[in-house]
């Protein structure tokens, strides 16, 4: 496979390089298969339509859809175009919603129509989107002619022309907008360049050791965060390989899935991994295509799961903010599962830090602070909030907010959030905009939000309150 060179390291250049490897599937699921010259043929057609829409380079659009083909082709369209992609979280609604619609500062949505009604819930708080573009997933929905009191267009509207004219991305250019926790407000838009996104993907495909022949699972990973969309979607592009993308991920269909396409190599959140060992054994576990997997974080029986199944386990520790810094090879020894690998110090530098931004010894812990070796290969910064950016890189340095360790050997070690956020499920949740809305109720006087020990890994969110009738008054 093609070695990618500074200049060439975008999602553009990548597919149309793939398209010269062969015409095997760059995507299977339950669409079919989408081979690079269709994905390529695609995004053209959708580029089209979105600058036609109105859109040009520079804007941002809002996306809220369902894993599929639709939402992997806007996302290459977007970076034809200049256009800025703001994928969604499919869980949010209310308050987020609005948060985030209006921060991003998009006129055009392009949202399934499973989704139009939480539009249409708070459209008197939506003051930026003036066009909606509805995607049809399910099997008998129509799309809406009004999404919050704006005309909707079927998606096929922005299928136009075959040929795009256009010349490559650079590599700094801003790609999408994803948003992450906010812990002293709302989340914040984490603006990701070319090359940001494709050192994410790359890390992951060399850690698996994916090749062209790969068949790499998505395993469920929603494609609005960067696990299934850089460490599966653009992974398995940089090395021509093909992905299987089901809908979402269910504990049933995910052998049906290996078995059905083959599949060789798969990314699972910690609680995914869990999901599948929490089933009862059976004496054809191991007897399966898979042989690679990327957990994150480990399981605490870790090497169980690998004997079990019959496959190789490596981890990684990265965010969107940071990208992929350290990764652990496949079948290296698990001494304790918070160990997160090693830096790859060809591309990054990392320190363990006191509060104060000093070194601390080997075996203490701090904060993880990270400092890239090549430009724009971490976030270009937050949207809309330079101050919030500044106090990230104070002292020239990437603050992550994680506490963690490192030994004698140089392993790096995740302990814990410092930050007032609750991990769950590979995503951040911040408890104080949890606890904003809470307490928004006219019943609630007031609110705490913590994380509490999940027995699927990491932490699920709870709340404590009391009722506005029992509360003393206040003085």
């Amino acid at each position: 496979m093609k070695r990618f060179e500074p200049g060439e390291r975008t999602i553009v250049h990548v597919i149309k390089e793939a398209i010269k490897l062969s015409d095997k599937p760059f995507l299977q699921g339950d669409f079919g298969d989408v081979s690079y010259a269709d994905m390529d043929i695609l995004s053209n057609r959708i580029a089209n339509g979105l600058h036609e829409a109105g859109l040009s380079a520079g804007d941002t659009l809002l996306v809220m859809m369902r894993d599929g083909v639709e939402m992997i082709a806007l996302w290459v369209a977007c970076a034809k175009t200049g256009i800025i992609d703001v994928p969604v979280n499919v869980a949010y609604r209310g308050d987020p919603l609005v948060h985030l619609a209006n921060d991003c500062g998009a006129k055009v949505a392009v949202i399934d129509s499973s989704f139009a009604d939480r539009f249409e819930a708070v459209s008197e708080e939506l003051h930026g989107i003036s066009t909606y573009y509805i995607v049809d997933t399910g099997a008998h929905s129509e799309p809406m002619p009004i999404v919050a009191g704006h005309r909707a267009h079927p998606f096929q509207d922005l299928l136009l022309d075959a040929r795009f004219d256009a010349g490559l991305p650079a590599e700094s250019d801003v790609m999408s907008i994803m948003y992450t926790s906010g812990t002293t407000g709302g989340s914040k838009g984490v603006m990701v360049t070319q090359v940001h996104a494709f050192e994410y993907g790359n890390a992951c495909a060399n850690v698996l050791e994916v090749g062209e022949d790969e068949v790499f699972y998505t395993g469920g990973l929603p494609l609005f965060h960067v696990a299934g969309r850089w460490g599966v979607i653009f992974a398995a592009a940089i090395f021509g390989a093909t992905v299987v993308v089901p809908r979402q991920f269910s504990v049933r269909g995910f052998w049906s899935d290996v078995e059905a396409y083959g599949v060789t190599s798969t990314y699972l959140l910690g609680a995914m991994a869990n999901f599948l060992q929490r089933q009862p054994a059976d004496e054809r576990d191991a007897d399966n295509s898979l042989e690679k997997v990327l957990m994150c974080p480990l399981l605490s029986d870790t090497e169980d799961f690998a004997h079990r199944f019959g496959v190789r386990v490596a981890t990684a520790y990265g965010s969107t903010e940071s990208g992929a810094p350290i990764l652990m090879p496949l079948s290296s020894p698990v001494p304790d599962k918070q160990i997160v690998g090693r830096l790859r110090d060809d591309k990054y530098e990392a320190m363990i830090a006191d509060e104060n931004d000093h070194p601390v010894p080997p075996g203490t812990i701090g904060e993880i602070l990270l400092r890239p070796r090549e430009p724009w290969i971490t976030m270009r910064g937050y949207w809309n909030q330079p101050e919030k950016t500044a106090q990230m890189w104070r002292n020239l340095w990437l603050h992550t907010g994680d506490a963690g360790r490192q030994d004698e050997e140089g392993n790096l070690y995740f302990v814990d959030r410092i930050q007032d956020t609750i991990r769950r499920r590979g995503e951040n949740i911040s408890s104080m905009e949890v606890e904003g809305i809470i307490s928004r109720h006219p019943a609630i006087a007031e609110c705490a939000v913590f994380p509490v020990f999940s027995e699927h890994t990491e932490s699920e969110v709870m709340s404590r309150s009391c009722s506005s009738q029992t509360k003393p008054p206040t003085r």
